[in-house]
């Protein structure tokens, strides 16, 4: 069973308790690391020129035949693991070599957008009812 609908977040944002245990999320990175005997995948991306890595649990998609230095994108829950910190639970994990990083990031920027005004739209408003 999938998880529910996850939300975009980017890698530097899992390891800053920004998303709870337990919470879908979608994120994406550049496998660094594979770990087959942990069922561990690591992914990177860059962001204010630094490195930032978020680990995978990979248990639930094994096996997969991974290519390091590829892009990843990945749907699962946020778990806390001891000596890791946040490490998400993939349910589907998807290479998606190729990706235009740059065009992704603006594209969930805008999508984040979009939901924030959507949210903060106040609701239509009783109209006065007309006298006929």
């Amino acid at each position: 069973m999938l998880p529910a609908a996850a939300v975009f977040h980017f890698p530097w944002e899992i390891n800053t308790g920004e998303v709870q245990e337990g919470g879908s999320v979608r994120v994406f990175g550049r496998l660094v690391c594979y770990q087959p005997e942990e069922s561990r995948a690591t992914l990177s991306a860059q962001h204010a020129s630094k490195d930032h890595q978020v680990v995978v649990q990979t248990l639930f998609v094994e096996p997969f035949n991974p290519i390091i230095g590829a892009q990843y994108m990945v749907l699962g829950e946020i778990e806390n693991a001891e000596g890791v910190g946040a490490m998400v639970r993939a349910r589907v994990l998807n290479c998606v070599d190729g990706v235009n990083v740059a065009l992704l990031q603006k594209a969930i920027n805008e999508q984040r957008s979009f939901f924030r005004e959507r949210e903060h739209t106040p609701g239509d408003a009783e109209q006065p009812a007309h006298a006929t």
